[in-house]
Order: C-alpha cells, then structure tokens, then sequence
C-alpha cells in the first residue's frame, strides 16, 4: 500500500519562528517532522520596493491525507502577511519514511 506524503515549502523570518511553528505542527500531528534551513537571502517586490532579506526555509513533512490543514495552520500562526508557502506533492520515495510520516499525522 502507498503512503502519499506531501512537502510543505515556507519561508520564514527568522529560526525562533521556524521551531515554534514547526513545534506546533509536530504537537497537533499536522506534520511529522519539520526541517529548518537557516541563511537564505531572499530578493523579491514588494509594494513596488525591490528588497533583500536574511529569512529561514522550513521544509514540513506531512501525509496528503492533512496537506491542506497543515498548510492552512501553517499560514494562521505565520507572521507574514502574504507567507511563502507551497505544498508540493512526491512521487515515490523510501517506504518505511512514508510509512512513519502517515503514522505520525494519523489523528484518528
């Protein structure tokens, strides 16, 4: 039996904000597990400024089955106004991870 996982891509401003989000998720069971990746620079627009900033990447490991509602979380407790964020499905991958991401984010 397949077990679907979904990736979810955030930008964040800064590590504090990355764990504790992160730690949310993992606490409700909306995510298995969060990776956080400090020192990104990221160069956007925004209200038709050209900016540079120092942020976080975090990537969160979810099963398909609660995609949405970690995504929407995610998005609830972020500090942006307007988040980065991005679920991006796999195709594949190691069986016993994918087995161990739908077990830890089964609610049931």
């Amino acid at each position: 039996m397949a077990h679907d996982v979904t990736l979810i891509y955030a930008v964040l401003p800064d590590v504090d904000a990355a764990r504790a989000i992160a730690g949310t998720l993992v606490e409700e069971r909306l995510i298995a597990c969060a990776n956080i990746l400090p020192g990104t620079t990221s160069i956007y627009r925004w209200e038709g400024e050209i900016c540079e900033a120092q942020e976080v990447v975090m990537i969160c490991k979810t099963s398909a089955d609660q995609a949405v509602a970690a995504r929407d979380r995610l998005a609830a407790l972020h500090p942006y106004d307007v988040p980065a964020i991005l679920e991006l499905p796999t195709s594949g991958g190691h069986f016993p991870f994918q087995s161990w991401v739908t077990a830890e984010t089964d609610n049931s």
